[in-house]
Parts: C-alpha cells; structure tokens; sequence
C-alpha cells in the first residue's frame, strides 16, 4: 500500500482496513494500559488484528502490551479493545501516538475508557486500588496539530458518577483524582514525587493524557481509570520493576472489568 501524504489520509487508510475484518459499528472503546490487556478476553465473537497489520498503527513495545485491536460482544454490546498502547518514550511522534484514537473515532465510537497503571502520589491511596480520573496535569508538552483544539474538561463526569455508583454496588474503593502525565520511561526522582503531590497530583503515570487530548478534539465522551500500583514514599525510597506493576495492576483488573462494564451497558 502506498504511504499516505497526511494524517487524514493515514485515518481513513486504518479506518478502512478495520473495517474490512470487523464490521461491527462500536460505539465504546477502551484502552487497555499495563496489566489489564487479559480484559479483552472477556469479549465474545471476537476479531483480532495485530497493530503491525493496520496501516499507519504504532506498534507497542512496553512490557505487557500486546499490541492488538480486539472486536467483540461485551455485556451484549459491539465493542473496540485495544490490548496496549504506545508511549512519547518509545520514539513515536504526537501524530503516530494518537492516530489510534482518531481512527477509533472514524469509526464511530462516542465514549472511549482509558485505562493505565500508575504510581501513587496520594498517601491515602492503597496499592491495587483504582482511581477515576478527574483531571489531569500535563507535564509532557504533547500539544500538536492533531490535538489542537483546547477544552476546559476532558473527563466526563456523568461516566465518572456512573464508576462511583459501580463501586458503591459492588463494595470495592475507588478513588477519584488528578493524575499527572510525564514522558518517561524512568521512574519518579524523591523531589519529583513531592514536586508532583504539590502540584495537586494523586497519581502519576507515562501514558493517557495524548489520548485524552486527541479523544476531546475528536469530541469523544472520556472515561479515565488508573490502577495504583505503587504508594510513593519520597522518604523511603524503594526499587519498582515494571513486572511488579503488571502484577499489581493485574489485582484490580476484576474492577476496572465491573466498571467498564457498567458503561458499556449504559450505552443500551
């Protein structure tokens, strides 16, 4: 296939080939960042493509990010998974990171969930617990032409309300907070921890805020969760691997399941 001249072109260019190995019409997506990508299982009449097949798709390379879009049935609703994502560290440019989103929008969906795994700045907060995003700090200077357009509220608070009601249901905690985007890859510095907790941050992590940017000029409904998978502890530093986040992350992944499930349900 020939290489598409602009980043229009590249969305249509995905947009198609999708279509032509799923043809359902998915009003939801969801996004699922380090150690939640097992959460496609649960679809049903699935269809699988690797990021690599879809033109102009960037391919992940992190740790537990299988890097497939994944179609199926969920809670009796058509829906887009994709299993992993792509990160500013990973060489990618602002255009090639959001081109997912802006295809999944291509394609019709409304309402996109974005997960990831993030360390807790929030003392309060308890390994393994998740917490809505409210709002974001961006600290990685990705503003480009495909996320231009500026908006005061990214995140939905209706979609928000609705995970708090979830949680109430079915008796698990879940936070609400700021979550602070940074480039990566490394791991938070001591000052940088209380830096960011100063600057009003709960959580921080290396991920979402370009796909929360593109998914607001796409004019996507946004519902964002984080899985805490480290307590900061500026004062007792301690060494965190990123198997130890995917471990962590795992833990929750049964309650991200209940609240994603919740709002693709809500969409009936």
């Amino acid at each position: 296939m020939p290489a598409c001249s602009t980043s229009s072109d590249r969305v249509a260019a995905a947009a198609s080939f999708i279509r032509g190995r799923w043809s359902c019409e998915s009003k939801i997506a969801v996004i699922l960042g380090t150690g939640l990508g097992e959460l496609a299982e649960a679809l049903k009449s699935t269809t699988t493509i690797a990021y690599g097949d879809i033109p102009g798709f960037p391919c992940s390379t992190a740790l537990a990010h299988k890097g497939r879009l994944v179609g199926g049935e969920f809670v009796g609703m058509p829906v887009l998974m994709m299993q992993g994502r792509c990160h500013l560290y990973e060489g990618y440019s602002l255009d090639e990171l959001t081109l997912p989103v802006r295809v999944l929008a291509s394609l019709g969906v409304q309402t996109l969930i974005v997960t990831n795994a993030a360390g807790g700045l929030n003392p309060r907060y308890c390994a393994g617990e998740v917490m809505v995003i409210d709002g974001h700090i961006n600290l990685m200077n990705c503003w480009g032409a495909s996320i231009s357009q500026r908006r005061a509220a990214f995140y939905d608070d209706e979609l928000a309300s609705l995970a708090v009601a979830t949680a109430r249901q079915r008796d698990f905690v879940l936070q609400r907070g700021v979550y602070v985007g940074v480039t990566g890859p490394s791991y938070e510095t001591r000052a940088e921890y209380r830096a960011f907790r100063r600057l009003g941050g709960d959580c921080v992590g290396m991920s979402t805020v370009p796909e929360v940017l593109a998914a607001g000029a796409c004019g996507l409904r946004v519902l964002g969760l984080s899985t805490v998978t480290n307590i900061a502890c500026p004062d007792a530093p301690r060494k965190v691997t990123a198997e130890e986040v995917v471990e962590i992350a795992s833990i929750a992944r049964p309650r991200v399941q209940e609240i994603i499930a919740a709002t693709v349900a809500s969409a009936v």
